[in-house]
């Protein structure tokens, strides 16, 4: 079969299906980085959520565009909308893509929509080694970190990938916001701790009891600690100050996600779940310690292990399939305040990045 990616024939128009969250979207910056290199005349929209709008404004240097995809049945991160689906899919194929990426999975449902994009041709996962075809299709690399996943379909496709790193542009204007919140709440970059206590699904936090007690006891070793989160997260940081029994800085809802990276670059510590966040300190270089609840860490851990500390207990069932842990939430019980504790005082220990 004819390689998706003909050099005598370089695509003007490409399309890439990743309908995913902030996080997942950043993970694959390396391989939309390598992309634009190699077709740097391209126009390549990316197929995603609606929230996926400031991803595509801030990484303009990679994305031309962002295409809202509907939802469908079997993709949980936003309801679905089968009733457009086949108004979307003719405009999909009006617009005549050279090459369409699936980067949204091991292929199981995706493929079935990208199929229907109408592009000349298709790559990208495929579940299992029966079904690659070399230039084309790539069986899903179940071992990989997902950042080079995706630099490995690539190159599977014919395409010269570059380094792994993630990148997370801030602006002056996201730089000043995060300098008026450090000045309104009295912080210190060089003693500031920030505390990202919420994750999208319940099953991925870990309790607020033990943000808390570790909160606590970095405030006792003379360490600012503040408090981000969404707005829709102020009921959580405000049971967080309540239960840590201090006057704790809460920006929850006070920042953008530009001036949140900006705080996370200047901070000195991040502690927090396995979400979004953990993807924006690797992305900033800040260092962390990250409690990986329900989540496949070795998938989703920061790359460089020395600056981002992953504490994940051993579970059978991992990667968890719920929104709420049925059984007791034994893998975010199994990680105690004193591990946590140990883990944040070692990094603290460390030169200032």
């Amino acid at each position: 079969m004819t390689p998706l990616f003909d050099r005598s024939r370089p695509p003007a128009r490409i399309a890439v299906f990743r309908a995913l969250q902030l996080g997942d979207l950043l993970c694959a910056v390396p391989a939309l980085r390598a992309l634009r290199l190699a077709f740097p005349r391209a126009h390549i929209a990316l197929i995603g959520l609606a929230g996926a709008s400031e991803f595509r404004n801030r990484f303009d240097a990679y994305v031309d565009e962002l295409i809202e995809f509907p939802g469908a049945a079997g993709f949980p991160e936003q309801a679905a909308r089968p009733q457009e689906l086949p108004a979307f899919f003719r405009r999909m194929r009006l617009r005549r893509f050279d090459a369409a990426l699936q980067m949204h999975g091991s292929g199981g449902l995706s493929n079935l929509l990208v199929e229907q994009l109408g592009a000349r041709g298709w790559g990208g996962f495929v579940p299992n080694v029966g079904a690659e075809i070399p230039g084309l299709r790539l069986a899903w690399p179940e071992s990989l970190p997902e950042p080079r996943r995706y630099l490995a379909l690539l190159h599977h496709l014919g395409v010269k990938t570059g380094d792994d790193r993630l990148e997370f542009p801030c602006t002056q204007a996201d730089r000043r916001d995060a300098e008026r919140l450090l000045r309104e709440h009295s912080l210190d970059p060089a003693r500031l701790v920030l505390m990202h206590a919420g994750a999208r699904l319940p099953s991925r936090r870990w309790p607020l009891e033990r943000y808390a007690e570790v909160a606590h006891a970095l405030s006792r070793q003379g360490w600012q600690v503040a408090l981000t989160g969404t707005g829709v997260e102020r009921s959580m940081t405000a049971e967080l100050r309540r239960l840590s029994r201090l006057p704790l800085a809460d920006l929850c809802g006070a920042t953008t996600l530009g001036s949140l990276a900006a705080l996370v670059r200047e901070c000195r510590l991040l502690v927090c779940n396995d979400t979004g966040i953990s993807h924006v300190a690797a992305a900033v270089g800040a260092s962390s310690v990250v409690v990986a609840c329900g989540s496949d860490a070795a998938r989703w851990a920061p790359l460089d292990r020395r600056r981002h500390i992953v504490l994940a207990a051993d579970a059978p069932c991992r990667p968890c399939a719920f929104e709420t842990c049925p059984i007791g939430h034994p893998c975010a019980l199994a990680v105690t305040v004193p591990q946590v504790l140990a883990q944040a005082q070692g990094q603290l220990g460390r030169a200032a990045p």
